[in-house]
Protein backbone atom coordinates (compact mmCIF):
# COMPACT_ATOMS: atom_id res chain seq x y z
CA UNK A 1 0.00 0.00 0.00
CA UNK A 2 2.80 2.40 0.89
CA UNK A 3 4.61 1.45 -2.31
CA UNK A 4 1.51 2.30 -4.37
CA UNK A 5 1.21 5.68 -2.62
CA UNK A 6 4.88 6.36 -3.31
CA UNK A 7 4.45 5.54 -7.00
CA UNK A 8 1.35 7.73 -7.24
CA UNK A 9 3.18 10.58 -5.52
CA UNK A 10 6.11 10.25 -7.94
CA UNK A 11 3.74 10.13 -10.91
CA UNK A 12 1.89 13.21 -9.66
CA UNK A 13 5.15 15.09 -9.19
CA UNK A 14 6.32 14.06 -12.64
CA UNK A 15 3.08 15.18 -14.29
CA UNK A 16 3.17 18.54 -12.52
CA UNK A 17 6.76 19.42 -13.35
CA UNK A 18 7.61 17.40 -16.47
CA UNK A 19 4.15 16.63 -17.86
CA UNK A 20 3.81 19.71 -20.11
CA UNK A 21 7.32 19.23 -21.50
CA UNK A 22 6.69 15.54 -22.15
CA UNK A 23 3.39 16.34 -23.88
CA UNK A 24 5.07 18.96 -26.07
CA UNK A 25 7.90 16.56 -26.93
CA UNK A 26 5.47 13.82 -27.92
CA UNK A 27 3.19 16.06 -29.99
CA UNK A 28 5.91 18.16 -31.66
CA UNK A 29 8.73 15.62 -32.12
CA UNK A 30 7.72 11.97 -31.69
CA UNK A 31 4.27 11.87 -33.33
CA UNK A 32 5.27 13.91 -36.43
CA UNK A 33 8.37 11.72 -36.79
CA UNK A 34 6.29 8.52 -36.67
CA UNK A 35 3.74 9.99 -39.05
CA UNK A 36 6.58 10.97 -41.38
CA UNK A 37 7.80 7.37 -41.42
CA UNK A 38 4.27 6.25 -42.29
CA UNK A 39 4.12 8.72 -45.19
CA UNK A 40 7.26 7.22 -46.73
CA UNK A 41 5.20 4.12 -47.51
CA UNK A 42 2.53 6.10 -49.38
CA UNK A 43 2.30 8.06 -52.63
CA UNK A 44 1.24 11.35 -51.03
CA UNK A 45 2.46 14.41 -52.92
CA UNK A 46 1.96 16.88 -50.08
CA UNK A 47 -1.22 18.35 -51.55
CA UNK A 48 -3.83 15.68 -52.31
CA UNK A 49 -6.40 14.74 -49.70
CA UNK A 50 -5.89 11.00 -50.18
CA UNK A 51 -2.90 8.74 -50.54
CA UNK A 52 -2.31 5.06 -51.25
CA UNK A 53 0.09 2.57 -49.70
CA UNK A 54 3.02 1.84 -52.04
CA UNK A 55 5.41 -0.08 -49.80
CA UNK A 56 9.14 0.55 -50.21
CA UNK A 57 8.91 2.15 -53.66
CA UNK A 58 9.81 5.61 -52.29
CA UNK A 59 12.98 4.24 -50.71
CA UNK A 60 13.88 2.47 -53.95
CA UNK A 61 13.28 5.67 -55.90
CA UNK A 62 15.45 7.61 -53.46
CA UNK A 63 18.31 5.10 -53.60
CA UNK A 64 18.19 5.06 -57.42
CA UNK A 65 18.35 8.85 -57.63
CA UNK A 66 21.85 9.81 -58.80
CA UNK A 67 21.29 13.47 -57.87
CA UNK A 68 20.48 12.40 -54.31
CA UNK A 69 23.75 10.47 -53.97
CA UNK A 70 25.73 13.32 -55.53
CA UNK A 71 24.20 15.69 -53.00
CA UNK A 72 24.85 13.23 -50.16
CA UNK A 73 28.53 12.77 -51.08
CA UNK A 74 28.92 16.54 -51.42
CA UNK A 75 27.44 16.89 -47.94
CA UNK A 76 29.93 14.37 -46.54
CA UNK A 77 32.78 16.42 -48.05
CA UNK A 78 31.27 19.61 -46.63
CA UNK A 79 30.84 18.08 -43.16
CA UNK A 80 34.39 16.67 -43.13
CA UNK A 81 35.95 20.02 -44.03
CA UNK A 82 33.80 22.21 -41.77
CA UNK A 83 34.13 19.95 -38.72
CA UNK A 84 37.94 19.96 -38.97
CA UNK A 85 38.32 23.66 -39.80
CA UNK A 86 35.82 24.90 -37.22
CA UNK A 87 37.26 22.88 -34.37
CA UNK A 88 40.92 23.52 -35.20
CA UNK A 89 40.44 27.27 -35.57
CA UNK A 90 38.13 27.47 -32.54
CA UNK A 91 40.65 25.55 -30.40
CA UNK A 92 43.53 27.80 -31.48
CA UNK A 93 41.49 30.94 -30.80
CA UNK A 94 40.48 29.65 -27.38
CA UNK A 95 44.10 28.77 -26.59
CA UNK A 96 45.24 32.27 -27.51
CA UNK A 97 42.37 34.04 -25.77
CA UNK A 98 42.97 32.23 -22.46
CA UNK A 99 46.69 32.98 -22.39
CA UNK A 100 46.26 36.46 -20.94
CA UNK A 101 46.56 38.39 -24.19
CA UNK A 102 45.56 42.03 -23.90
CA UNK A 103 41.92 42.73 -24.80
CA UNK A 104 40.99 39.04 -24.84
CA UNK A 105 37.41 39.67 -23.67
CA UNK A 106 36.87 42.07 -26.57
CA UNK A 107 38.19 39.52 -29.04
CA UNK A 108 36.03 36.78 -27.53
CA UNK A 109 32.91 38.88 -28.06
CA UNK A 110 34.03 39.78 -31.58
CA UNK A 111 34.61 36.20 -32.68
CA UNK A 112 31.31 35.06 -31.13
CA UNK A 113 29.21 37.76 -32.84
CA UNK A 114 28.78 36.00 -36.24
CA UNK A 115 26.93 33.18 -34.48
CA UNK A 116 24.24 35.67 -33.44
CA UNK A 117 23.35 36.45 -37.07
CA UNK A 118 20.62 34.29 -38.59
CA UNK A 119 21.63 31.93 -41.38
CA UNK A 120 19.40 33.51 -44.03
CA UNK A 121 20.63 37.04 -43.29
CA UNK A 122 24.21 35.79 -43.09
CA UNK A 123 23.87 34.14 -46.49
CA UNK A 124 22.63 37.35 -48.11
CA UNK A 125 25.43 39.39 -46.49
CA UNK A 126 28.12 37.06 -47.80
CA UNK A 127 26.39 36.83 -51.16
CA UNK A 128 26.89 40.60 -51.47
CA UNK A 129 30.51 40.27 -50.31
CA UNK A 130 31.39 37.54 -52.80
CA UNK A 131 29.46 39.03 -55.74
CA UNK A 132 30.30 42.70 -55.27
CA UNK A 133 32.96 43.66 -52.74
CA UNK A 134 35.51 40.94 -53.53
CA UNK A 135 34.92 41.27 -57.28
CA UNK A 136 35.47 45.04 -57.05
CA UNK A 137 38.70 44.53 -55.07
CA UNK A 138 39.85 41.83 -57.47
CA UNK A 139 39.36 44.01 -60.53
CA UNK A 140 40.72 47.17 -58.89
CA UNK A 141 43.92 45.60 -57.56
CA UNK A 142 44.34 42.94 -60.23
CA UNK A 143 43.78 39.94 -57.94
CA UNK A 144 42.88 37.05 -60.29
CA UNK A 145 41.25 34.86 -57.65
CA UNK A 146 38.64 37.56 -56.98
CA UNK A 147 38.21 38.79 -60.57
CA UNK A 148 34.88 36.98 -60.81
CA UNK A 149 32.20 36.04 -58.31
CA UNK A 150 32.93 32.78 -56.52
CA UNK A 151 29.21 32.06 -56.40
CA UNK A 152 29.03 31.77 -60.19
CA UNK A 153 31.90 29.26 -60.35
CA UNK A 154 30.88 25.62 -59.60
CA UNK A 155 34.28 24.88 -58.02
CA UNK A 156 34.65 28.03 -55.94
CA UNK A 157 31.01 28.23 -54.81
CA UNK A 158 31.45 25.17 -52.62
CA UNK A 159 34.46 26.74 -50.90
CA UNK A 160 32.48 29.93 -50.40
CA UNK A 161 29.90 27.86 -48.55
CA UNK A 162 32.61 26.29 -46.40
CA UNK A 163 34.18 29.67 -45.58
CA UNK A 164 30.87 31.20 -44.49
CA UNK A 165 30.02 28.18 -42.32
CA UNK A 166 33.42 28.23 -40.62
CA UNK A 167 33.14 31.99 -40.09
CA UNK A 168 29.73 31.61 -38.45
CA UNK A 169 30.30 28.67 -36.10
CA UNK A 170 33.93 29.06 -35.07
CA UNK A 171 33.09 31.66 -32.41
CA UNK A 172 30.45 29.45 -30.81
CA UNK A 173 32.80 26.47 -30.55
CA UNK A 174 35.52 28.82 -29.30
CA UNK A 175 33.37 29.60 -26.26
CA UNK A 176 33.06 25.88 -25.48
CA UNK A 177 36.83 25.43 -25.71
CA UNK A 178 37.41 28.52 -23.57
CA UNK A 179 35.20 26.95 -20.91
CA UNK A 180 37.29 23.78 -21.13
CA UNK A 181 40.56 25.72 -20.81
CA UNK A 182 39.28 27.61 -17.77
CA UNK A 183 38.38 24.34 -16.03
CA UNK A 184 41.91 22.97 -16.31
CA UNK A 185 43.51 23.08 -12.84
CA UNK A 186 46.30 25.67 -12.78
CA UNK A 187 48.33 23.57 -10.37
CA UNK A 188 48.71 20.83 -12.99
CA UNK A 189 50.16 23.27 -15.49
CA UNK A 190 52.45 24.74 -12.83
CA UNK A 191 53.59 21.26 -11.81
CA UNK A 192 54.36 20.40 -15.44
CA UNK A 193 56.35 23.61 -15.80
CA UNK A 194 58.32 22.86 -12.63
CA UNK A 195 59.09 19.39 -14.00
CA UNK A 196 60.64 21.04 -17.05
CA UNK A 197 57.82 20.59 -19.59
CA UNK A 198 57.83 23.18 -22.36
CA UNK A 199 54.69 24.70 -23.95
CA UNK A 200 54.30 21.91 -26.51
CA UNK A 201 54.71 19.18 -23.88
CA UNK A 202 52.16 20.85 -21.60
CA UNK A 203 49.72 21.11 -24.50
CA UNK A 204 50.20 17.50 -25.57
CA UNK A 205 50.36 15.76 -22.18
CA UNK A 206 48.23 17.96 -19.92
CA UNK A 207 45.90 20.26 -21.83
CA UNK A 208 44.68 18.03 -24.68
CA UNK A 209 43.72 15.04 -22.47
CA UNK A 210 41.74 17.33 -20.16
CA UNK A 211 40.04 19.00 -23.13
CA UNK A 212 38.47 15.77 -24.46
CA UNK A 213 34.99 16.60 -23.04
CA UNK A 214 35.08 19.93 -24.89
CA UNK A 215 36.12 18.15 -28.09
CA UNK A 216 33.23 15.71 -27.65
CA UNK A 217 30.64 18.47 -27.39
CA UNK A 218 32.08 20.64 -30.16
CA UNK A 219 32.53 17.82 -32.66
CA UNK A 220 29.01 16.58 -31.92
CA UNK A 221 27.52 20.03 -32.53
CA UNK A 222 29.50 20.67 -35.71
CA UNK A 223 28.60 17.24 -37.11
CA UNK A 224 24.91 17.81 -36.43
CA UNK A 225 24.89 21.32 -37.88
CA UNK A 226 26.95 20.26 -40.86
CA UNK A 227 24.56 17.52 -41.92
CA UNK A 228 21.44 19.60 -41.26
CA UNK A 229 22.59 22.92 -42.77
CA UNK A 230 19.88 24.51 -44.90
CA UNK A 231 19.52 28.25 -44.35
CA UNK A 232 23.04 29.28 -45.42
CA UNK A 233 22.89 26.90 -48.39
CA UNK A 234 19.59 28.44 -49.48
CA UNK A 235 20.51 32.10 -49.03
CA UNK A 236 24.11 31.99 -50.25
CA UNK A 237 23.97 29.74 -53.33
CA UNK A 238 20.49 28.14 -53.47
CA UNK A 239 22.27 24.98 -54.58
CA UNK A 240 23.83 26.61 -57.63
CA UNK A 241 25.44 27.00 -59.94
CA UNK A 242 24.13 23.87 -61.70
CA UNK A 243 23.41 22.12 -58.37
CA UNK A 244 27.13 22.14 -57.56
CA UNK A 245 26.41 23.26 -53.98
CA UNK A 246 23.07 21.57 -53.34
CA UNK A 247 23.59 19.91 -49.96
CA UNK A 248 21.37 17.12 -48.74
CA UNK A 249 18.88 19.16 -46.68
CA UNK A 250 18.23 21.56 -49.57
CA UNK A 251 17.92 18.61 -51.96
CA UNK A 252 15.33 16.97 -49.72
CA UNK A 253 13.36 20.21 -49.50
CA UNK A 254 13.40 20.63 -53.29
CA UNK A 255 12.28 17.03 -53.79
CA UNK A 256 9.41 17.31 -51.33
CA UNK A 257 8.05 20.79 -51.99
CA UNK A 258 9.31 22.03 -55.35
CA UNK A 259 8.88 18.75 -57.23
CA UNK A 260 5.86 17.72 -55.11
CA UNK A 261 7.34 14.30 -54.36
CA UNK A 262 6.69 14.57 -50.66
CA UNK A 263 6.83 10.87 -49.83
CA UNK A 264 10.11 10.38 -51.70
CA UNK A 265 11.56 13.45 -50.02
CA UNK A 266 10.43 12.12 -46.66
CA UNK A 267 12.12 8.79 -47.39
CA UNK A 268 15.36 10.66 -48.13
CA UNK A 269 14.94 12.59 -44.86
CA UNK A 270 14.50 9.38 -42.88
CA UNK A 271 17.65 7.97 -44.48
CA UNK A 272 19.52 11.16 -43.55
CA UNK A 273 18.22 10.91 -39.97
CA UNK A 274 19.63 7.41 -39.51
CA UNK A 275 22.97 8.39 -41.08
CA UNK A 276 23.31 11.41 -38.77
CA UNK A 277 22.21 9.36 -35.75
CA UNK A 278 24.75 6.62 -36.53
CA UNK A 279 27.61 9.08 -37.09
CA UNK A 280 26.91 11.08 -33.94
CA UNK A 281 26.47 7.97 -31.77
CA UNK A 282 29.79 6.58 -33.00
CA UNK A 283 31.47 9.93 -32.42
CA UNK A 284 30.11 10.20 -28.87
CA UNK A 285 30.99 6.56 -28.12
CA UNK A 286 34.62 6.88 -29.16
CA UNK A 287 34.93 10.30 -27.52
CA UNK A 288 33.60 8.96 -24.20
CA UNK A 289 35.92 5.97 -24.51
CA UNK A 290 38.81 8.37 -25.00
CA UNK A 291 37.70 10.33 -21.90
CA UNK A 292 37.75 7.16 -19.79
CA UNK A 293 41.20 6.18 -21.06
CA UNK A 294 42.56 9.61 -20.19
Amino acid sequence: MNQEKTLLAKLKTYLIFAGPTTFAFLTVIILPFLYGIYLTFTDWNGISATHAFVGFSNYLQAFNDKVFWTSFLLTLKYVFLTVILINVIAFLLAYILTSGVKGQNFFRAGFFTPNLIGGILLGFIWQFIFSNILVYLGKSYNIPIFSGSWLSDPDKAFWALVIVTVWQYTGYMMVIYISGFMNIPRDLLEAASIDGANSYQRLKNVILPLMVPSFTISVFLTLQRGFMVYDINLALTNGGPYKSTELISLHIYNTAFLHQQYSTGQAKAIFLFFVVAAVTLLQVYFSKKLEVEN
